[in-house]
């Protein structure tokens, strides 16, 4: 297996320290200076904003009622690096503004740790302790952080004021920390307590020496990597950007577990977040679609009981309004397959996922999709992970354990099987 090696990988040498010392003592000459490191910005990492459920829904939001004087830090894992970052917070769904008390950047260690001699403080347009208007996104000021492929950051948030998190990402899969007080400085954060969800942070970006290209992934529960290993970065985005980050190739995950192509409810639809999750990403190359499965499987399900089952027809529309909408901003647009899901979830609360009804929608789906010939290349993800003794459900060497969602294996492999040269326009 191929590794890449990163500060946090072979240990923190001083002569490492020192030139990173060095470096962001010129931050604010250097973040002036393109010629550092060219002018070429591209998104390395994202978390799709969601609005926050009310109670009442059939999974909990993970989150604490509010903030109020605590440190919120989050760790993040980078697809391609640079020298140069810069990072964005969201406030898309609060309903009110957002108030930062201070905002600090470092290469994460273990667990809430730093790595010594890394911490910068953020500003955005000058200013260290911000407001965000309601439905608003901030995008810091550049700072000097040579960041390496697949490098893990730290971004830590001191929200003084009673503060909801009303705009967040509730599938993370990546451990974040609440500490009392502000200690967005502290390089070993003396937790309170954790969740595994993001709140306010969106996105980082890199500016390279090169001109890079970002690779989109949008979807559901399956690209947002439900199923995967904590803390591992196991999804297949993450897979993904481990193969392409060689060529300087960035893969962002735009994936919303229980997102729908048709209907709102854990997250916007499809088109109502295509925009500012797909096509407003510096850099975007391509995006590969996976999304349709909870249109068929939630409807008679706990988490929509009243609501019908799509046609086929419907959902291909919307397919054909993402197709067009990628390519009138000349963004390449691969359609992926639908996955078994046979015996879903049947375990859980959310029981009646599956039917032979909702099978068959999925099969009618995936025909269309690999046949049409209306995206620009079709990844086959039902192919590579369905039994081939048992097709309407996934292997048992790659499902997590719900029949819906791949684990690890399944991850992996529906990474390998995507053909770069689909991807890419050379």
């Amino acid at each position: 297996m191929e590794t890449i090696m990163s500060f946090s990988s072979v240990g923190w040498h001083p002569a490492r320290q020192f030139l990173l010392a060095l470096l962001i003592a010129l931050s604010p000459l250097a973040a002036a200076d393109t010629a550092v490191t060219g002018n070429h910005w591209v998104a390395t990492w994202t978390a799709s904003p969601q609005p926050r459920w009310n109670g009442d829904f059939a999974l909990p939001t993970k989150t604490p009622f509010h903030f109020w004087d605590q440190t919120l830090r989050q760790v993040v894992r980078v697809s391609v690096g640079g020298k140069q970052v810069r990072v964005e917070l969201s406030n898309k769904y609060g309903s009110h503004p957002l108030y930062i008390g201070a905002a600090h950047l470092a290469l994460a260690g273990d667990g809430a740790q730093t790595l010594a001699g890394s911490d910068q403080q953020l500003t955005f347009s000058g200013e260290k302790s911000p407001r965000i208007a309601a439905g608003a996104t901030l995008l810091s000021d550049p700072v000097v952080l040579p960041v390496e492929a697949l490098q893990r950051l730290s971004v830590s948030l001191y929200l003084p004021e009673p503060t909801p998190p009303e705009t967040f990402h509730w599938d993370g899969r990546q451990t974040a920390y609440i500490a009392a007080g502000n200690q967005v400085k502290a390089p070993d954060l003396k937790v309170q307590s954790t969740t595994d969800t993001r709140v306010f942070l969106s996105g980082v970006l890199v500016n390279t020496a090169a001109p890079g290209k970002v690779v989109v992934a949008f979807g559901d529960s399956i690209t947002d990597g439900n199923g995967a290993t904590l803390d591992a970065d196991h999804r297949w985005p993450d897979y993904l950007a481990a193969r392409l980050a060689p060529q300087n190739i960035a893969v962002v995950n735009a994936g919303i577990s229980g997102a729908r192509l048709l209907d709102n409810g854990m997250g916007e639809n499809a088109l109502a977040r295509f925009q500012r999750d797909v096509l407003a990403q510096p850099g975007v190359e391509s995006a590969i679609v996976l999304m349709g499965i909870n249109d068929i499987g939630w409807p008679g399900s706990a988490l929509a009981p009243q609501k019908s089952l799509p046609t086929a027809q419907q959902l291909i529309a919307l397919y054909r309004q993402l197709i067009a909408r990628a390519h009138l901003h000349g963004v390449r647009i691969l359609g992926a397959t639908l996955t078994p899901f046979a015996g879903a979830l049947q375990e859980s609360p959310v029981h009646g996922y599956y039917s032979a009804d909702k099978e068959k929608l999925r099969q009618q789906v995936n025909r269309w999709i690999r046949e049409s010939g209306e995206f620009d290349a079709v990844v086959d993800f039902d192919q590579v992970v369905r039994d081939p003794q048992q097709p309407r459900r996934i292997r048992a060497e790659y499902d997590s354990g719900d029949h819906l969602h791949p684990g690890d294996a399944g991850n992996r492999a529906m990474a390998d099987a995507i053909a770069i040269d689909a991807l890419i326009a050379r």
